[in-house]
């Protein structure tokens, strides 16, 4: 990863296959999470301070990354000026509260652009305006405070957002459940496995709706045994 030693905006992104993005909308970042395995899974996915700014959000589109001095939004500008309708504007500016890098104004313009969501590590501000408008927001915090326009900046470089990476065009998946970002590379895996995991939980409903308890259809009973763990038919009491 090559970091930017002074202001840049870099206008264009690789961005991933459309039809691999249409494949990854079908599914909840729960999905997605596990098909990514247990190390990326957790490595990519955005901590519980991230949270949707209204219920029932949902996203899912290439990343456009904004780096913003702290009290300052002068990038948020330029990422929007250089993203295409189907983005997702990933913002950071470290995680603070001073100025608030998003409001109803700059959501107003990306949603007539097309974008399809935006993701704040720091403040957003004019919430029951955003809710209003339907624009999809996930923020880690929300303040008012004015924010200068004044830089340093750079778009479209890869930033750390809420702890994890996202680089230009990573795949952002956004639900009620949080955020995920899943990098080009793994993008593949990742629906793939999303979707065998899905196909599997189809069976595992059907045979809940036919009788059988979680714990068995979830194969626990021989989990358990195999861990040489005792089910005890008696209390704790009884047993002392």
């Amino acid at each position: 990863m090559t970091v930017p030693t002074k202001s840049v905006i870099y206008a264009r992104v690789h961005r991933p296959d459309p039809a691999l993005i249409a494949r990854a909308a079908k599914f909840g970042i729960a999905d997605l999470h596990e098909g990514l395995g247990e190390i990326a899974g957790r490595m990519c996915l955005m901590s519980p301070a991230m949270v949707p700014i209204a219920p029932g959000q949902k996203v899912c589109g290439p990343a456009v990354t904004a780096w913003n001095f702290p009290g300052d939004n002068l990038a948020i500008h330029a990422a929007l000026y250089t993203a295409e309708a189907g983005d997702v504007l990933v913002l950071t500016n470290g995680g603070g509260h001073q100025g608030a890098l998003w409001g109803d104004v700059a959501c107003t313009f990306a949603q007539k652009k097309g974008l399809v969501g935006t993701v704040v590590h720091g403040a957003t501000r004019d919430v029951d305006a955003i809710r209003d408008l339907g624009y999809p927001v996930w923020s880690t915090a929300v303040s008012p405070e004015h924010p200068k326009k004044r830089g340093p900046a750079a778009v479209n470089v890869p930033i750390v957002v809420d702890g994890v990476l996202v680089e230009p065009g990573d795949l952002i998946v956004g639900d009620s459940d949080g955020v995920l970002v899943i990098p080009r590379a793994l993008l593949e895996l990742a629906v793939t496995n999303a979707e065998a995991r899905a196909a599997n939980e189809v069976e595992f409903r059907r045979r809940i709706g036919e009788g059988e308890v979680l714990f068995d259809v979830l194969g626990m009973r021989k989990l358990v045994a195999d861990l040489g763990i005792e089910i005890k038919d008696c209390t704790w009491e009884e047993d002392r």
